[in-house]
């Protein structure tokens, strides 16, 4: 945290996931001491619950803004060194659903960002993406994808040696909205059966504090328009099932051997491994002691950028970064993870918790509904 002690931070989306834990961080006192934090979102609530937690923190300001509007962007950048663009809509289905809602928050917003940084001068922008950008097979992932882009390319406009424009690229955060974690607990909790869609499927995965970790190391060690990528445990997912039947079935009164495993099937557009690097990507990459960095594959449109970093393993990466092609972690392993990250405590999730949410599900529901009436 040393080197962004003194600065000035935005972090936009601070109510998400991670914004919410990146800022928790930045006004840790025991990390380091940032001159000012700024934080946005566009969720009135949430808002204002982030800043009753931090009532203490005299040096933090949280705005009513959003990524869409330029205007307010440009406004509370104004004398701000380093920006953490969190704000994104990422649900799959809904972003399916409302593509041009993706298109305003994902990419115009992303511009917006982009734009009032080269007139505030900032000194860096860092990006925060998603697996789901590579060879993407819906809005969302491609909105996102586009996100990236929109960022190396940024830096072609660059004056001097700033602003910095940086994205990463994250593996599944266990844990956070949407995680397979919270819905798996509650159906424990009720006795199973706990649904796997495919006894094959893997993932790469992360805790939220390494999510955090990888957005302030980018912003350290970030030269221009590259993606870090988090050097990531693989695990299968039916092996996260059964480590926290094992580890939770007692706490509820249950029988581990009582839980069913229930397999309901892949959806439409839903991988059986995770992917984190093209092929094209490796081509262009480099290796670092915990991160990939893909380079920008157009280096001669942006200004002259040295990519001399500390601690390189490689300049050149031999194989895709995929998880059907690493070792999967054990059940202990995937345990002790769990433990080491509070993942095992909490269970709560809105709606419906016990229930796996499938994009199509509601619409097959329906057909089928019309066609039994019509006999």
């Amino acid at each position: 945290m040393s080197f962004i002690t003194g600065k000035k931070v935005l972090v936009t989306g601070c109510c998400g996931t991670v914004g919410k834990e990146l800022v928790k961080l930045l006004l840790d006192p025991a990390r380091g001491q940032v001159e000012a934090l700024v934080g946005i979102d566009n969720h009135e609530s949430s808002l204002f619950h982030l800043e009753q937690a931090h009532l203490d923190a005299h040096h933090a300001t949280f705005f009513l803004t959003d990524v869409r509007d330029p205007q307010a962007v440009l406004q509370v950048m104004e004398d701000i060194d380093v920006v953490f663009h969190t704000a994104a809509l990422k649900h799959v289905i809904m972003c399916e659903r409302s593509p041009m809602e993706a298109v305003q928050t994902n990419i115009e917003g992303v511009q917006n960002i982009i734009n009032a940084a080269h007139e505030s001068k900032v000194e860096r922008v860092i990006f925060t993406s998603s697996d789901k950008a590579v060879n993407p097979t819906n809005v969302m992932g491609t909105s996102k994808l586009m996100g990236e882009r929109l960022i190396t390319a940024a830096n072609s406009r660059s004056r001097g040696d700033r602003p910095v424009f940086a994205s990463t690229r994250f593996g599944n955060v266990l844990g956070s909205s949407g995680s397979v974690v919270p819905i798996f607990h509650e159906q424990i909790r009720q006795g199973g059966p706990v649904t796997l869609t495919h006894p094959e499927m893997t993932r790469f995965i992360m805790s939220l504090q390494q999510a955090v970790e990888l957005v302030l190391r980018s912003a350290e060690i970030a030269r221009g328009g590259e993606v870090f990528i988090t050097k990531m445990p693989v695990v299968r997912i039916i092996d996260i099932a059964r480590a926290m039947i094992d580890a939770l079935a007692p706490r509820y009164g249950h029988d581990p051997a009582s839980i069913e495993i229930k397999e309901i099937g892949v959806k439409p557009g839903e991988k059986l491994y995770e992917e984190l690097m093209t092929d094209e990507e490796c081509r262009r990459s480099v290796e670092l002691e915990d991160y990939f960095s893909v380079l920008p594959a157009f280096r001669g449109v942006y200004r002259r950028i040295n990519y001399d970093y500390e601690g390189l393993v490689a300049d050149q990466v031999e194989r895709t970064y995929r998880s059907s092609e690493s070792e999967p972690m054990g059940q202990q392993a995937i345990l002790d993870f769990m433990n080491a990250s509070g993942l095992l405590e909490g269970s709560h999730v809105e709606g419906k918790p016990d229930q796996r949410y499938w994009p199509g599900d509601k619409e097959e529901a329906r057909h089928h509904a019309r066609s039994d009436s019509r006999g």
